[in-house]
Formats: C-alpha cells, structure tokens, sequence
C-alpha cells in the first residue's frame, strides 16, 4: 500500500482545487475533519463522498474526535455536548450494568450517524486517568479517577464500536491525565515514578483491541528527562509497546501543537524516527501539508500491513 505516513486536515468545508491536487499526487494515510469543515450533516456526506472519490478509495480513513461532552465536531446538526465520558463514568460506577447498557446504546446511535456519513475512525476513548491535578484540557473527558472503571468502559466503548465497523483510537497514550497544563499551549511535565504510573495510568491503556493509539505531547521526566513521549523511543519502545503491549498503529497527537518545540516538519520526522508510524497534521493549511507531505516518507510494511487489516475489517 503505497501511502505517505502522514493523517492531513483541510481548510474548509469544500476541497479546494488545491486540496484536490495535494490528495492526489501525495498520497496520505487519511484525513481527520473538525469543526472548520462541518455545516451540515448533507454538506459533511458530499464532502466525504468528494475524498473518498478524489484518492479513489471507497475505505480511504476518514477521522473525527467525537467524544462527546466538550470535544463534538458534529455540533452544527449534532448536540452531543450533555454525554461526555465523564457522565457515563459516573453511571457505570453507579450501577455497571445500567450504566454499560446505556453506554452501548449511545455508542451504537453515534456510530449509526458516523456510518451514513462514511467517517470510519472516531478518536476515541480517551483513557487519560483523571487525578487531583488533571488540566481542564482533559477534565470531563476522563471516564474517572479510578484505573478499573477506565480500562473496563475503555474496552466496552472500543468493542461496541468495533462491533459497528468503526475503529478507534485509544489516547493519550501511556497517560496524559496527571498533566496540569494543555499541550496545545505548552509541554506538560509529569514527574511520577515509574513504579506508580504501572499501576495506575499506564494501566488503562493495557490489553485494549483498538486499531489505533495516539501518543501524548507530555515529558514523563523520571523515564525519560530530555524527550516528551512522542519523540521518545524510549517511552514508545519500552512502555506503549513492551509495558502497555500496545500492537497496533501509533499516531502521534498533533504536529502543530505548541508542546513539541521544533518546525512541524522537524517534529514530524523526528514522531518517525522515535517509533510513530503516522504523524498527525491538524493546521489545515495547504501550503504547509504539502511541505509536509513532500518530505514524508511512504508508510513501512508493518504500518501498510496493519492497515491491511484494518481494511479487512470495514468490509
């Protein structure tokens, strides 16, 4: 499969000429769409229907964060903003079996919509453990400040979607709720041992049939003092991949985010080098993708045999 390993955005709600060009001679691994590119649920269809026919991939990936509750890109014709998954932590912890019917239900009803749009990868959950001193950037995002209750609806939500055909991505990989402050803005540190973070964080990650994994743009000082896990082979290596045995493919969290302190392309390459198989691109500027895409290498076998995989399980 011959890709670039790079998930892009676009600028708007229509492809631009542009766009159109960029798509076709270089080749991403997929597209994730926000807000800035959603009017209408019939305006999102034709905007999806034009991807898919532009690369001439009817299983092309197409992306979206609709968690629910603060992060709902569909809220022009979707008022997802009540069912954060905070709110369903709180039923299951209430009663486990209500609250996992419940939650099956909601799921089943936001992959319905998903569906006859043709979005096949929705980003979530998120499996951020939530603590005394979780930023707001995470807060009602978080299931619950118990590692059990996480990694238990983690599983139900990763499986009900499965179920419906469309993958997900865990994240932030290995943990980015003891953070308290937003790496969109700057890069979070976190100074817990190791020992302590395996027993509690890096353990809702573990064992979760997910397709895909984001990384956090967070330094976890006591493992590694001098890179933020998403250029840290270290962390990638010995934690997401050895200690969390995450199998599948790891997308890096946002390029552009202010927590990783290089260019967009020199973070970008560095995500490679450091063990992500794809670079995520959430800017939506043209000129900037295709400088991007230009100098990304293609994807590796193990990443086009993953994806393989995934293909085989939309059919």
């Amino acid at each position: 499969m011959i890709r670039k390993a790079v998930i892009v955005s676009i600028a708007g709600t229509f492809l631009t000429h542009r766009e159109i060009t960029i798509l076709k001679n270089e080749r991403p691994w997929g597209i994730i769409l926000f807000k800035r590119n959603i009017l209408s649920k019939n305006q999102l269809i034709n905007l999806v229907k034009k991807i898919k026919q532009t690369v001439k991939d009817k299983k092309f990936p197409i992306l979206i964060d609709e968690e629910g509750g603060q992060v709902s890109r569909l809220s022009s014709f979707l008022n997802n903003s009540f069912y954060s998954q905070e709110y369903f932590g709180r039923l299951y912890k209430s009663d486990k079996l209500i609250g996992a019917q419940l939650y099956k239900t909601y799921i089943n009803s936001i992959s319905n919509i998903l569906l006859k749009i043709g979005i096949n990868i929705n980003t979530l959950p998120v499996l951020d453990l939530r603590t005394k001193n979780t930023h707001k950037i995470i807060g009602s995002r978080s299931y619950s400040n118990d590692p059990e209750i996480v990694s238990e609806l983690g599983k139900l939500c990763i499986n009900t979607y499965n179920v419906n055909k469309i993958a997900t991505v865990i994240k932030h990989i290995p943990g980015h709720g003891r953070a308290n402050s937003d790496s969109h803005l700057k890069l979070p540190k976190i100074s817990n041992t190791i020992a302590s973070l395996k027993k509690t964080d890096f353990k809702c990650f573990k064992n979760t049939p997910s397709f895909f994994a984001m990384t956090a743009h967070v330094l976890f000082s006591k493992i590694d003092k001098k890179d933020n896990v998403t250029h840290s082979k270290n962390i990638i290596k010995k934690i997401i991949r050895k200690e969390i045995g995450f199998k599948g493919i790891l997308i890096s969290d946002d390029i552009s985010m202010k927590a990783l302190k290089y260019s967009f392309i020199k973070n970008a390459k560095l995500a490679l080098k450091a063990g992500c198989n794809l670079v995520l691109y959430c800017s939506g500027k043209s000129s900037e993708m295709e400088k991007l895409l230009k100098v990304m290498p293609y994807i590796d076998k193990f990443t086009s045999k993953k994806t393989s995989e995934f293909y085989k399980f939309l059919s």
